[in-house]
Parts: C-alpha cells; structure tokens; sequence
C-alpha cells in the first residue's frame, strides 16, 4: 500500500509540474511560405544545436532561410588539440581551424536541406565580439584577437574580407544583411547566455533593429540558448527526453517556446551535429545533448520605464528562499520594474530625478560585503551607436570604477547606497546619452562568489 502510495504521489507531483510548465509555455506556431526566416549564429554548430529543426521545419513549409555566422569559430584551441592531435599557436593555423569549422557548416546546413549560398559567415573574431561591442569604435584602434593577434577578417570568402575588427564593421554588416534578405522570423542566440560571443550577437541584432525601423518589416525574434551553467541534463545523447528550461530561468519573466520535432527532424539533427567533427570529438557529450524531441526559445519581456521625476519610498515583501524582497513602490503608477535575478533575489530598474536607479536585493547577511558589475548601452535615435557611451561600472562595497569603454572616467556623479539589504546604483541619464533604450546586465558579487546574475534587458524609456 505504501509503495502504491508513493507511485500515486510521483504520478500527481509531474502531472501538476508538466501541467504548470505547459501552462507558461507556449508552442511556436507554424511556417509560412511567404516567411523568410534568418538564423543567427555566433559560431557553426550553434545553428544546428539550438534551430537544426527549425530550419528543417521551415523548408517543409516553403518558406526561404538563411543562416549567418558571427565568427569561424576559430579560438576553440582545445577541441582542435584533441580534433587534429597538435597544438596550433601560429596565425595561419587558427585561420585554417576557422576554414575547417566553415566546411563543417556547409557539409551540416546541406545535409538539412541548405545550399553553400544560404550561408554567409562574418568572420570576425571567436571570443572576442563582445570585446568589440563595448570598447572598439569610431577612433579606437581596431581590436587585436588574444591568440590569433590578428584584427582585421582573414577569410577570403566571407562577406567582408579585410574588415577591421570594430563596432561599426559587424553593425554594418549585419545591417546589410537585414536589408537585403528581409527577414520576418530571426532566431538567434540568447542574450542570458554565458557564451560572450552568443550574448554579443543578440545585442548587435538589437541595435541593427532599432537603426532599420521602418526600413524593413517588424520581424518576430526567438533567442535560443546554448550555454548555462549545469545544464542540460543528462549530458549525452537523449533523444527520448524533451528540453526544458534552466532552473534557473523557471521564475524569469521569459515567455519559453517549444518547438517540436519529428523522428524525422531529430534523427537529421543527430547526423547534422555530428557533422562539426572539430567540436564532437572533444565535447559530443555535451553537444549531442541537444538532439532532443524540442527546441527551446525564450526572451525577456522588454522593461518600460517612464521619465518623469517621481519620489520613491521602500516597500518590503515577505521573505522567499531566504531573501528579503526589497524594491522601490513609486507611487501607484507602476513606473519601476522588477525582475528576478535567477533563483537569488531581485533587481529593480526605477527612474528618479533623471536618473537610472538599479536596486540589487540581497540578505542582511552580507552585510556591506557586496559588489556589482553593471553594463549600461544606451540607444538613441538621434545619435549614431557608435558614437553613444557604453559604461561598464564596477563596485566595490561602497566604491565604484566607471568606463566609458576602454577610457576611465573620474566622475562622482554616480551614487552608490548600501543598506541592509539592497544595493543601490544611481546613474544619472545624461552620462548614457540621454537614451531612448538602455541595454542592461550585471553580476553580483558577494565577496568573490557571485550572487546574482541578470542577461542583458532591454530597458525602453517612454
């Protein structure tokens, strides 16, 4: 009878957990033929782990695709150790691992029912985009690859050949390619992910939408993700099991997707990722991984915060998993946001005085013992990207470092409040160029232990 019990127990506990999943989950709806769908993948095999059934889908339907390539992967210097059995330090030989990893791309997109001219691959430096995005623009000198020392794209066949490693290079590039392909479903890799690279094209995508407003049609983008922490389980190759959600995401505001695959459309998504030779040989376990019945897409909710001058006052919330919820009630018109920072706590983003105020909640026992990394990419549509301030500012208990890229400011115009239980940034507006967006993240610290983490946001003023 107990044993029944139990069975009993186990049934009801995953019928109310698949009933609560499904209940925040929404399936992708289907493929037109008119649609004309872009896949976006900061290095090859990215398009096969996270979309190889959406592009077969996709053809099914009729509808056009076409995948681009952020990077040539060329500065994974382990997988080729274990891939070619040698150690590659020279400059032609990551430019040759960069070769190797394109051919890989065109033998796997082929094998899924795309031609060599469905791809096109950028070519810009593994690693190091996201480098690019928040130091290397207008006068700065172009970046410089840690290992390949090389700053300008080396591959002859790719769509910009000699371009210097800059900012504005990938924006154009990028830009160029949504005005001539059109898009109307983008899927590209997921700006929560701890891979830079795969933060960094999210991020390029966002500006390029903003700065092509009206020039191209509205296209409804799906981030996929690849890299986090312990995830997913089991590693290796699962093909009975669904992918579900990082527990970390359960409690995010991001609205997941699920695509389905057919037995067809995963057994051709097995043989695709098994076509990347250079990368399974040294990381199939984990890889293989995705070759699961789904695919996953998701986003944050864009965060819309009013600029008007509002008094704010503390509000508390009852305690959760140990931490006490603290966020600023700005009067009754709701015009702060709060969000949740992974399964830790919370960060509110509020305006006050013409000021950006982000409140990072932590417990009472860390005492004054917290730090914070904030990066701050502020968006207008009266000035050039390129020419806006990209502040990265770093705290230290009640002291802070600010950036404006690579350059050091002396500024005391950034606050920094400990309480007991919250640490406070106050930024003023003018400092990010007065922006209509603000692109967002941080990592916070208790001592040297991180605690909180949030993937880049998309804070519109109105």
């Amino acid at each position: 009878m107990r044993h029944k019990k139990a069975a009993c127990f186990l049934f009801l506990s995953i019928f109310i957990y698949g009933y609560v999943f499904a209940s925040e989950s929404t399936v992708i709806g289907p493929f037109k033929a008119e649609d004309r769908v872009l896949i976006l993948a900061p290095h090859p095999d990215d398009e096969a782990i996270g979309c190889a059934g959406i592009i077969q889908q996709a053809l099914k339907a009729g509808s056009e695709v076409h995948v681009v390539y952020l990077t040539n992967g060329d500065h994974n210097e382990f997988a080729f150790i274990v891939y070619e059995k040698r150690i590659t330090l020279r400059k032609g030989e990551f430019i040759h691992m960069g070769e190797v990893r394109r051919k890989e791309a065109v033998k796997a997109m082929k094998l899924l029912g795309l031609n060599e001219n469905d791809l096109t691959f950028l070519g810009y430096p593994d690693f190091g985009t996201f480098t690019i995005f928040s130091k290397y623009w207008q006068d700065t000198k172009p970046y410089r690859g840690l290992l390949t020392r090389i700053s300008a794209v080396p591959y002859k066949n790719d769509l910009s050949y000699g371009a210097p490693y800059k900012g504005e290079s990938i924006l154009k590039d990028l830009k160029n390619v949504l005005l001539d392909y059109q898009p109307t479903k983008i899927f590209v890799s997921h700006p929560a992910d701890v891979n830079v690279d795969h933060k960094t094209f999210y991020l390029f995508l966002k500006v390029a939408l903003h700065d092509l407003e009206g020039k191209i049609p509205k296209a409804v983008v799906y981030p996929y993700l690849i890299h986090c922490v312990g995830w997913p389980l089991p590693r290796q190759y699962h093909p009975e099991l669904g992918l579900e959600p990082p527990n970390k995401f359960l409690d995010s505001q991001i609205n997941w997707q699920k695509f389905q695959l057919s037995a067809e459309q995963l057994n051709n998504k097995h043989k695709a990722i098994l076509c990347y030779r250079s990368q399974t040989e040294s990381s199939a376990f984990y890889l293989l991984s995705f070759a699961r019945k789904n695919e996953l897409f998701g986003d944050y909710p864009d965060i819309e915060l009013g600029k008007k001058t509002i008094a704010s006052k503390e509000k508390k919330v009852p305690e959760l998993f140990g931490f006490t919820k603290l966020f600023a009630s700005l009067s009754n018109e709701l015009e702060d946001f709060k969000d949740s920072a992974g399964d830790r706590g919370e960060v509110v983003y509020s305006i006050q005085d013409g000021s950006l105020v982000i409140c990072i909640n932590k417990d009472e026992k860390v005492n004054r013992r917290i730090s914070a990394m904030l990066y701050l990419f502020g968006y207008s549509y009266k000035m050039p990207f390129a020419k806006m301030p990209k502040m990265r500012i770093i705290t230290l208990y009640n002291r802070c470092k600010v950036f404006d890229g690579q350059k050091l400011i002396n500024t005391k115009d950034v606050k920094i409040d400990i309480t007991d239980k919250s640490l406070i940034l106050t930024v003023p507006l003018k400092m990010l160029g007065d922006p209509d967006y603000i692109l967002t993240s941080l990592k916070a610290y208790t001592g040297t232990a991180p605690a909180d983490t949030i993937g880049f946001r998309e804070i519109r003023m109105r």
